[in-house]
C-alpha cells in the first residue's frame, strides 16, 4: 500500500508534491483555450491535482461538408489550428511534459481515457454556440454514469459573466448600451500567472499531430499563402502584440496621429483559438495607452474585443436564434437557400466590382480581412445581390482564419437585419459603407 508522502514547508522553500498512485489525476480537455498564460482552468487543475493529464481532440465533424456547399474548417484555419496545438505541445514539452492528442470524438474518447487513466476529475471551457454545447452535455451525462464531475470553466470573454452589471437574461440587446453599463460598473480581472512548473499523468502514447490531408481530405483547393502572416501558437502571438505595441509607441515619439479604421493588429486570430487571452491584450492595451496616450490607435481593439462579449453573452442569452434565417425579425423575407451563381460569382472574387472582388480575394488567399471589408462584402451580398445572408455567413465559416460563431453570425444576423438589435437593421447601407471605405471612389463598379 503506497503512503502519501507530505513534505515539510520552511520559509523559503516551495513545497514539493510527490505523485502516488493514490494521487488525484485532473484531465485538462483543452478546446478554444491553447495557451499557458491566463489560464484559469490549468491553474486550478495544477492547484487541485498531483498530475494532469492535458488533451486535445481533432473532432472530425469540424472538419465536415455543411449543408451550405461549404466546409466546417477550410484550409488556412485547419492549418492555423494545427500550429496552434503543437505549439501548445512544445510548450508543456518544455515543462516535461506533454499534451495527448486524439483524432475523434470527446464523447467518445473522453470516457475511455478517464477510466484507463484513473481521472478523478475533467476540466474544460464552456461555448456558447448549440454544437459545441451539445458535445459538453453528451461529455457530461456520460462522464457521470462513471461518477466523473465535468467542471466548467469561461476563459474566452474578458469580462467574466459573475462580473457583470446585470445577469445574462438581463443583458442589454443593444451594444452602446452594453458598452456603457459594463465599461462604468464592471471589473477587468488581473492574469492569471502562467505555470512554471506542472505533475503531469504518466502516458505512454501522446498521440501523433494529423496532417491537413487527413482532417481535410481531397476537399482543400483553396489558394495558401506559401509566407503566411498568421503561425500559430502563444509565443507567435505575444510577438505580434509587441510588435503592435511597439508601433503605438512609435507613432506617439513621432507625435503622429492615426484614424479609426487605419487600426488593424490581426490578433483575432489568437483570440479565436486562445492561444491569446483578451484580458492580457487588454492590459497591455490599457498599460501602453497609459504610457503614449493613444487613445485613437488603441480604443478600436479594446472596443472589438468588447464587441467579442457581446456576441457570446448574447448566444448564451438566446442560443440558436442567430443561427435561423429569420433571426429575431418575425416576418424576414424569405430566400432560397441555394448556391446560386451570384453566391458563386461572389465566392470567387468574380462580381466585377473591383473592391468586393478584391476583398473576397483577399479572404479566400489569407483567411482575413478586416471588420469593414466584412460588413461591406456581406452587405453586398445581403442587398446588392439579395443572397441568402445564411450562404453567406456559412462561406465566411469557412474561410475565415479568426472563426468564432458569434461573432460570425451574430454579424450577418446584424448585417441582414434580423439580428437582437433592431435599431442597426437599417444601418447597413452599401452605398453608405463604400463612401466611408473608399471616400474618394479610387474603387469604380465594373460590369454593373
Amino acid at each position: 500500500m503506497f503512503k502519501r508522502i507530505i513534505p515539510r514547508i520552511c520559509a523559503n522553500c516551495r513545497p514539493i508534491r510527490m505523485a502516488t498512485d493514490m494521487g488525484k489525476k485532473i484531465l485538462v480537455w483543452f478546446r478554444n483555450d491553447l495557451r499557458l498564460h491566463d489560464n484559469e482552468m490549468l491553474v486550478e487543475a495544477i492547484a487541485k491535482s498531483d498530475s494532469i493529464l492535458p488533451v486535445y481532440f481533432f473532432d472530425p465533424r469540424q472538419f465536415e461538408p455543411t449543408p451550405y456547399a461549404t466546409l466546417k474548417t477550410g484550409l488556412n484555419r485547419t492549418k492555423f489550428l494545427l500550429e496552434n496545438v503543437e505549439a501548445l505541445r512544445q510548450s508543456f514539452k518544455n515543462l516535461g511534459g506533454n499534451i495527448l492528442i486524439s483524432t475523434g470524438k470527446p464523447e467518445d474518447l473522453l470516457p475511455q481515457l478517464v477510466s484507463k487513466h484513473e481521472i478523478s476529475e475533467v476540466y474544460h471551457h464552456r461555448e456558447v454556440a448549440s454544437e459545441e454545447t451539445a458535445i459538453s452535455t453528451a461529455v457530461e451525462d456520460l462522464l457521470w454514469k462513471l461518477k466523473v464531475n465535468l467542471k466548467h470553466f469561461i476563459g474566452h470573454t474578458l469580462y467574466n459573466k459573475e462580473d457583470l452589471p446585470f445577469p445574462i437574461k438581463d443583458i442589454p440587446d443593444v451594444f452602446t448600451q452594453f458598452k456603457k453599463k459594463t465599461e462604468r460598473d464592471a471589473i477587468v480581472k488581473p492574469c492569471f500567472l502562467t505555470p512554471t512548473s506542472i505533475s503531469f499523468v504518466e502516458v505512454e502514447d501522446w498521440g501523433t499531430l494529423p496532417t491537413i490531408d487527413a482532417l481535410l481530405p481531397g476537399e482543400h483547393n483553396d489558394p495558401l499563402e506559401q509566407d503566411s502572416f498568421y503561425k500559430g501558437g502563444e509565443t507567435e502571438a505575444f510577438k505580434l502584440l509587441h510588435s503592435f505595441l511597439h508601433t503605438g509607441e512609435g507613432m506617439a515619439n513621432a507625435n503622429a496621429t492615426v484614424k479609426k479604421n487605419e487600426v488593424a493588429s490581426r490578433l483575432s486570430a489568437w483570440l479565436a483559438v486562445g492561444s491569446l487571452s483578451p484580458r492580457e491584450v487588454y492590459w497591455k492595451l490599457r498599460e501602453a495607452e497609459t504610457n503614449y496616450g493613444l487613445k485613437p490607435y488603441f480604443g478600436p481593439i479594446i472596443l472589438g474585443i468588447l464587441w467579442r462579449d457581446y456576441f457570446r453573452f448574447m448566444f448564451k442569452k438566446y442560443g440558436n436564434t442567430f443561427f435561423k434565417q429569420e433571426g429575431f425579425k418575425a416576418h424576414a423575407e424569405t430566400i432560397p437557400l441555394v448556391a446560386s451563381a451570384s453566391l458563386k460569382l461572389w465566392q470567387t472574387a468574380s462580381t466585377g466590382h473591383v473592391l468586393i472582388d478584391s476583398i473576397m480575394n483577399e479572404l479566400n488567399t489569407t483567411g482575413y480581412i478586416n471588420n469593414g471589408s466584412r460588413q461591406l462584402a456581406a452587405t453586398y451580398l445581403v442587398n446588392e445581390l439579395k443572397v441568402n445572408w445564411i450562404m453567406g455567413a456559412a462561406y465566411f465559416e469557412e474561410k475565415l482564419i479568426d472563426y468564432c460563431p458569434a461573432s460570425n453570425w451574430g454579424n450577418w444576423a446584424n448585417v441582414a437585419g434580423v439580428g437582437n438589435d433592431q435599431r442597426l437593421s437599417s444601418s447597413f447601407s452599401f452605398e453608405k459603407q463604400l463612401k466611408a471605405i473608399d471616400p474618394k471612389g479610387v474603387y469604380q463598379h465594373i460590369g454593373q
